[in-house]
């Protein structure tokens, strides 16, 4: 693991935008949602003990709102604000948003969320794939509803596709990533993400020590770490875990700015960002202590660790447990740790 003190903590950079720390409106319109429930919190004490810690808790968002991921509260949410806001307090229904098109480009999770919230109120989801993204996701967008266009080599290229598509056609344009001049949606979209932040406070007798949080553009990372600091404070450690062929924020942190990394295809796909969110740098920059880089046999170790715990998930999934796995500083007997499981296999 490489290793990166935040020498930004607490001040931040000069970055004007921050995720929100807390939202009221983030349950009740999720409510709107089918299958919207709390998912589990799960405590796995040989795990505990094969990381040398004194607990682990694992905040399990495989079965989240049956798409099998934590980002399935992003752009549901947000579609659901649109729907609301369309209804102008009128019955919410199935055809609240019919005649409305959102696309986005995704590694998969995303464009489950923008496809499932999409189809609950008649929005049309043209979701746009990258070559790297496997078959299995593309096929489980189409069972969703949502138009599959693959283009591009990498996430950056099928982004650029969906931002052309999106500028041409009128649409709306629905990332999870932001940057200068886009900042409203993807706001919106970690706003709903604090669902799971606030569950797992709740859920929780005793603040953690330590909170590892995996981060490909850094939305969830950012969003959970601003709302744990509204409730915890600043005594848990949180770190930040990235694939180290996609350092895409601890390279920005070391620089002072945002920057873009290159390198090579991570297995960890839905991590494998080169450029991290502009908002989520921002809030980074602020509320995490520490950053890390994860290699791909890390990750895969975590897989298994985790597999074996009944808790199977991908090398993206196991990420923030990897670190751990692999002796994370800092974090000996006395530690409680809290990581998230972010999303299911493979497939499911």
């Amino acid at each position: 693991m490489e290793y990166l003190d935040n020498p930004h903590r607490g001040t931040g950079l000069p970055i004007a935008e921050r995720p929100i720390a807390r939202s009221d409106a983030v349950a009740r319109l999720l409510d709107l949602c089918p299958k919207h429930e709390e998912t589990p919190m799960r405590e796995v004490p040989d795990l505990a003990t094969a990381c040398g810690v004194s607990r682990l808790h694992l905040k399990d968002e495989s079965g989240r709102m049956g798409l099998g991921s934590f980002k399935a509260l992003g752009a549901a949410f947000v579609i659901a604000r649109e729907a609301a806001e369309v209804a102008n307090g009128a019955e919410i229904g199935p055809d609240t948003l019919t005649g409305r098109t959102y696309v986005a480009a995704s590694a998969g999770n995303h464009g489950l969320s923008v496809a499932a919230g999409a189809g609950v109120f008649g929005a049309r989801a043209v979701i746009y794939l990258s070559e790297t993204v496997p078959e299995a996701f593309a096929q489980r967008l189409r069972a969703k509803g949502a138009e599959v266009v693959r283009e591009g080599a990498s996430y950056a290229e099928s982004m650029a596709a969906a931002q052309d598509r999106a500028q041409a056609e009128g649409w709306s344009l629905l990332s999870d990533s932001s940057w200068e001049g886009y900042l409203l949606p993807p706001t919106g979209v970690m706003e709903g993400y604090l669902q799971l932040a606030q569950e797992a406070v709740e859920q929780l007798d005793d603040p953690p020590t330590h909170i590892l949080l995996q981060a490909g553009v850094g939305g969830l990372a950012a969003a959970v770490a601003r709302h744990f600091r509204m409730a915890w404070g600043d005594d848990p450690v949180i770190v930040v875990v990235e694939p180290d062929r996609a350092p895409a924020l601890i390279e920005s942190i070391r620089a002072g700015e945002l920057v873009t990394t290159e390198g090579q295809a991570s297995a960890m796909g839905r991590l494998d960002c080169k450029t991290p969110s502009l908002i989520a740098l921002g809030g980074l920059a602020q509320d995490a202590d520490l950053f890390v880089t994860i290699t791909e046999k890390e990750a895969q170790k975590a897989v298994s660790a985790l597999a074996e715990a009944g808790l199977p998930t991908t090398p993206s999934g196991a990420a923030g447990v990897a670190a751990l796995l692999a002796g994370l500083r800092g974090c000996g007997p006395e530690a409680r740790v809290l990581a998230i499981v972010s999303e299911g296999p493979e497939g499911d």
